[in-house]
């Protein structure tokens, strides 16, 4: 049965990369009937097969069209799996400001962080992408918010993570909200350049730095 697992899941990432949608669905379906838990599908899965997907972007092996392809696979394999997601949350709920920062309009990773999050019991408010600095402070200080989440896949537009930091300092509540970032040109080495308070660099880890940040078990 852990191989069977360990297979199923193997093949699900394969089916991203190959932008097999049918294939997608399929194997979706089977891991559901076999009773595998969805969030380990959808992260050593669908989001594997979007990282390796995004590699080969990088490596010119693939480009927008393929790329978009594959999300069209994920997207696929996610509307079979979401519903068998279990939440998993007491009380009141920790909220998460997220978004992709402005420019840029690539957002098939922060929708995976999102969603690993509400299934992890945060209150996700989802700004979309192509999101001006200042928007990111104003809405996280009109929800008092815990956590604000930046995303970008451009080197161009990374200055705008960085803007964020430099408007919650500006404004003198800096210290009232955890900064995370992540993306495809994002490293630990610039979340610290730039003040920020944890890098992720893929959505389940995403949820197990947010933990971390907030005081409970990584």
């Amino acid at each position: 049965m852990i191989q069977n697992q360990e297979e199923l899941i193997k093949q699900l990432s394969d089916a991203v990369v190959d932008m097999d949608e049918d294939k997608a669905v399929e194997l979706a379906n089977q891991i559901v009937e076999q009773g595998i838990d969805a969030y380990l599908a959808i992260d050593q899965g669908l989001s594997d097969g979007m990282s390796r997907a995004g590699q080969l972007f990088e490596e010119e092996e693939y480009f927008i069209p393929e790329l978009l392809m594959c999300s069209d696979a994920m997207y696929a394999g996610l509307e079979v799996l979401r519903p068998h997601l279990k939440i998993q949350h007491e009380g009141e709920r920790e909220i998460v400001v997220i978004g992709v920062i402005e420019g840029d309009t690539h957002d098939i990773g922060k929708n995976l962080v999102k969603i690993m999050l509400e299934t992890s019991g945060y209150e996700v408010i989802d700004l979309g992408r192509d999101i001006p600095p200042q928007d990111f402070v104003q809405v996280a200080k009109e929800k008092n918010a815990h956590i604000i989440a930046l995303s970008t896949l451009m080197t161009t537009t990374m200055d705008g993570m960085a803007e964020v930091i430099r408007i919650l300092n500006r404004e003198q509540v800096r210290n009232s909200f955890k900064v995370m970032i992540g993306g495809g040109p994002i490293s630990q080495a610039f979340a610290d350049k730039i003040g920020a308070d944890a890098y992720a660099s893929n959505a389940a880890e995403a949820v197990r730095i947010a933990r971390k940040l907030l005081g409970g078990a990584a």
